[in-house]
């Protein structure tokens, strides 16, 4: 599992009904997509910041570089910064739905032993809660925490999910 990210961000007078109308009818493009296990369709104010699980390496490789989506991201908004974490742990919930979600980028105390930060990770399922996956960044030793809710979870700095691709939702698993 690869967790991946990348965030545009748009200026504050953007028309974000551009954005819903472009996954409104390009989303479907990655239902089928073979290694990725979702992309959630996110947008926050004037961001848009799809999040994705990929179960193989070569997809996300065949989607950033290998003419699998990517390019429309490239011709439309430029080449955005793609932030990604080795997975560590996944729990696929009992929500039915992923309408919004919740990210947490933690970065370990310099002191951090990362091997025994990776042991204490916990999921548990929670109402509500579609899934869940855990990575982290060996490069700037972050540990991102993502999750997809049904309902709104009450707090700050929530996403829209605007669609969800799950190809291989079922094939999920932690690295």
């Amino acid at each position: 599992m690869i967790a991946m990210q990348y965030e545009i961000a748009l200026p504050s007078n953007y028309d974000m009904g551009i954005i819903r109308e472009r996954v409104r009818t390009r989303g479907h493009a990655l239902d089928d997509f073979a290694g990725l296990g979702f992309k959630a369709y996110l947008i926050r104010g004037t961001q848009y910041a799809p999040f994705y699980v990929w179960n193989t390496s070569a997809g996300m490789a065949n989607f950033l570089y290998r003419g699998g989506g990517f390019q429309g991201i490239l011709a439309d908004f430029g080449r955005p910064v793609v932030q990604h974490w080795p997975g560590v742990a996944f729990l696929k919930g009992d929500a039915a739905k992923a309408n919004y979600a919740t990210r947490t980028i933690t970065r370990l105390a310099p002191e951090a032993n990362p091997i025994d930060v990776v042991k204490e990770i916990r999921l548990d399922k929670m109402p509500g809660l579609h899934s869940a996956a855990v990575g982290v960044d060996p490069r700037t030793w972050e540990v991102v925490r993502f999750e997809l809710w049904e309902e709104h979870p009450g707090e700050e700095g929530v996403y829209e999910v605007l669609h969800f691709s799950q190809p291989e939702l079922e094939e999920i698993t932690a690295g």
